[in-house]
């Protein structure tokens, strides 16, 4: 797969002594090692891209995951070792503010964002009887409302060569026994694919992921055996699966998908 340095960095001259600066992405909701977030990043950093991401660590803390200690480290290492200069940005995307801050933050340490990819979530299981008013405004001031920022602070601030911008935000289509998540998340999809209109001016393009059944420590043994056996594939998705899609469609060659809401979930129903 080309390198998307390859086609957004001038060539480099042959008296230059410093090496061409990589395009930087953006990868929200990067918390735990095995989690997708953390494997697109790992995978972005191999194609080429430094990595700007976000964690929530009070989030895990009220989850039964829990916190993994040493994560951010960890991640950070791996994507050291992979080539790519990082930034670990600890934001609470519940605050209007912090979308803003991490821009800031970003731009500050790393330079202007080129691609962003929001695999940040709120979930926590309810239905239509016992989702409490917290509970839903929380879903969607992380889900939704900060999506819609962070996407706004990327269009007003992004300066890079038209057709290399990029915006991925991964989705779900789950919602009973999930409310609160699954309609955040409804929402999250049309402010996403807005983007793929409104900034054409800007040669951006803005699609949408839903990456199935990924076990990223949530699943009991039963619903993973479950889910696995209504597979197609016979299989969960991995954080893997997702990341090359989402490498995919930030290289040039992906340039032509835009405003799309992508299945790649293994043939799931």
């Amino acid at each position: 797969m080309t390198s998307p340095e390859q086609h957004s960095r001038p060539s480099a001259s042959p008296t230059e002594t410093e090496p061409s600066r990589r395009p930087l992405a953006l990868i929200t909701g990067v918390g735990r090692t095995i989690g997708i977030g953390a494997g697109i990043a790992r995978q972005l950093a191999a194609s080429g891209w430094d990595i700007a991401f976000t964690y929530w660590t009070p989030y895990d803390k009220r989850m039964a995951w829990g916190v993994e200690q040493g994560a951010t480290e960890a991640i950070e290492a791996a994507l050291a070792e992979r080539g790519a200069r990082t930034a670990a940005i600890e934001a609470d995307l519940a605050d209007p503010d912090a979308p803003t801050r991490v821009f800031d933050e970003a731009e500050r340490r790393l330079g202007p964002v080129t691609a962003m990819i929001l695999s940040h979530a709120e979930s926590v299981d309810s239905g239509l009887l016992d989702t409490s008013v917290e509970s839903f405004d929380r879903h969607f001031a992380v889900n939704t409302r900060a999506s819609w920022l962070l996407i706004r602070e990327y269009g007003l601030r992004f300066r890079a060569t038209a057709g290399t911008g990029r915006i991925i935000a991964l989705t779900s289509d789950h919602t009973v026994g999930n409310l609160p998540y699954g309609a955040s998340k409804g929402a999250l999809d049309r402010i996403t694919l807005a983007a793929a209109r409104e900034f054409a001016h800007l040669g951006v393009t803005s699609n949408v992921i839903n990456p199935g059944p990924v076990d990223t420590g949530w699943m009991t043994e039963d619903l993973a055996g479950l889910l696995a056996r209504e597979t197609p594939l016979g299989r969960l998705g991995t954080p893997q699966d997702t990341a090359h899609l989402v490498d995919f469609l930030c290289s040039p060659q992906g340039q032509w998908i835009n405003g799309q809401l992508l299945k790649s979930n293994g043939g799931a129903a």
